[in-house]
């Protein structure tokens, strides 16, 4: 899961500093490297590294970041691994030099990249998936053999690419002297908005991950970027739209509602903030239904993607909602970070409690979710700690027991504390009195009455079917070899002490 921005301005104004505060909007998604490219008088301008935005630029680096138009990115490690060499965005200089940034996952990235070295003799200098789709895309383009591509190319260039790529994607090209692009996966997995801004220039057009980033800069949002349809901006400021996948469908990934994305965001129609409120009341209603005599006595989020669902919870059960813990915002989100050890030592020093508001009493805590179960079973004691008789856990998704593959980083199957295990059996691993789960019927009914246009959600982490149909127990296999704790601490050294990259960085 990474976080996109595209910009084109329409005078002579740098577009960096906006491609900066877009950026910090979107750090939710990716707080492991951070990269803006733009270009100018035919040449690229380059800033990236490991970091935060605002540890990653500096004022000498955003002078040199000239041009109008470019793009950039949030960077969050599917497979757990970091490296300077994996910072985004990735570039070619043929044809025409292309810049892309991507959020997302190629379940086949493996065989493209041999086919791409084999067949099409293009070289990739790391394992990330996200230089392989750069890498078709230029092919596709240089395939044409126009010295001046018109829309019409480009769109037959990310056709052929959808053809040939499978996953779940979202990318922001820029084309040098052409235009930028954008293009989303033929089921809209992943998601990508775009809207305008109009200004005494002319029209400024801005492509980004949610639609907050747009919000925060003064743009209307035009819309979503529809499921394998491609954008283009070319260099005269002119927007071209057009399909290009052959049987599109939308069916987006849940979990952005659940987790990733910004309560304020629209995605597809679909407000995130509504989404939750709705399914605060939708496990309110199971509770009534299948706890009548429940002894609760106040409710209380687990900061802070809980909290809409925990206040529509709480109304509707009628009872109090407390903030009982205290966040420290400059710890970063603990689903994201690699390593076992490292997301336990960060629930305690990212969270404190209010004694005064668990002890002597039944509290119900609210959660988004929960994965491998590290940050429930700490909080949990926490609870205890600071007094509570009783604690109870509610989780606003229903269980997570398999793998994801589009882009975000679920674990190996057997790291994920739902696996295999009973509600029951959960409940007694984290430690709680009671845990209730969304049952995910509820949970897409929650989401889909954002907009009945919606065809399905990829919720595949929940019931393990994987719309691309090309997910097996092999492919599953090799992706828990990757991705499995031990794993992700090796691949750690490797990519700090000899730059290396690993498969699937996201």
């Amino acid at each position: 899961m990474c976080g996109l921005v595209g910009i084109v301005g329409s005078g002579a104004v740098d577009v960096a500093p906006d491609i900066y505060d877009a950026l910090t909007v979107l750090q939710h998604r990716g707080q492991d490297a951070a990269g803006i490219m733009t270009c100018s008088d035919g040449r690229f301008h380059q800033r990236k590294s490991e970091g935060l935005v605002r540890d990653v630029f500096r004022q000498e680096h955003m002078a040199r970041l000239e041009g109008s138009i470019g793009l950039g990115h949030t960077r969050y490690p599917t497979a757990g691994s970091s490296g300077p060499a994996l910072a985004q965005p990735f570039y070619v200089n043929s044809p025409y030099g292309i810049a892309l940034a991507h959020n997302g996952n190629l379940t086949n990235a493996r065989e493209l990249g041999q086919a791409l070295f084999d067949s099409e003799l293009r070289h990739l200098n790391t394992d990330s998936d996200s230089e392989v789709l750069l890498n078709v895309l230029a092919y596709e383009l240089q395939h044409r053999g126009k010295l001046q591509p018109q829309p019409e190319d480009i769109f037959a260039a990310v056709a052929a690419v959808h053809r040939r790529c499978r996953g779940g994607y979202a990318a922001v090209a820029v084309i040098v002297n052409h235009g930028l692009l954008a293009f989303r996966d033929p089921n809209g997995i992943r998601p990508l908005v775009f809207g305008y801004r109009d200004g005494p220039r002319g029209r400024d057009y801005m492509v980004a991950s949610e639609s907050v980033a747009l919000d925060v800069l003064g743009y209307t949002l035009a819309g979503d970027i529809a499921p394998g349809e491609a954008l283009f901006i070319d260099a005269a400021g002119q927007l071209h739209r057009q399909q290009c996948a052959e049987n599109p469908r939308l069916r987006p990934c849940i979990f952005e509602h659940v987790y990733f994305a910004r309560p304020d965001s629209m995605m597809d129609q679909i407000s995130v903030y509504k989404t939750r409120m709705r399914a605060g009341s939708a496990l309110a209603r199971k509770i009534l239904r299948d706890w009548p005599e429940h002894d609760i006595d106040v409710v209380i989020p687990i900061p802070d993607t809980s909290r809409t669902a925990g206040q529509s919870l709480a109304h509707d059960l009628g009872l109090k909602f407390r903030e009982g813990f205290m966040k420290n915002r400059y710890i970063g989100r603990t689903f994201i970070m690699p390593g076992q050890s490292q997301r336990k030592k960060s629930v305690r020093q990212k969270l404190n409690p209010i004694r005064l508001e668990f002890e002597g009493k039944n509290v119900l805590l609210v959660d988004d979710s929960i994965v491998r179960g590290t940050t429930s079973r700490e909080i949990i004691q926490m609870a205890r700690d600071a007094g509570a008789a009783k604690v109870y856990l509610a989780s606003a998704a229903p269980p997570v027991r398999y793998p994801n593959v589009y882009g975000i980083d679920m674990p190996a199957a057997e790291e994920l504390i739902a696996h295999e295990r009973s509600v029951d059996e959960i409940c007694a691993a984290i430690g709680a009195d009671r845990l209730v789960y969304q049952d995910l019927d509820d949970l897409i009914r929650c989401s889909a009455e954002g907009n009945p246009e919606v065809d399905g959600f990829d919720c595949s982490v929940f019931d393990g079917a994987y719309l691309t149909g090309d997910v097996d127990a092999h492919y599953l296999q090799k992706l828990s070899d990757a991705r499995n704790d031990a794993a992700k601490e090796q691949s750690d050294v490797r990519a700090h002490g000899a730059v290396v990259g690993i498969y699937n960085d996201r």
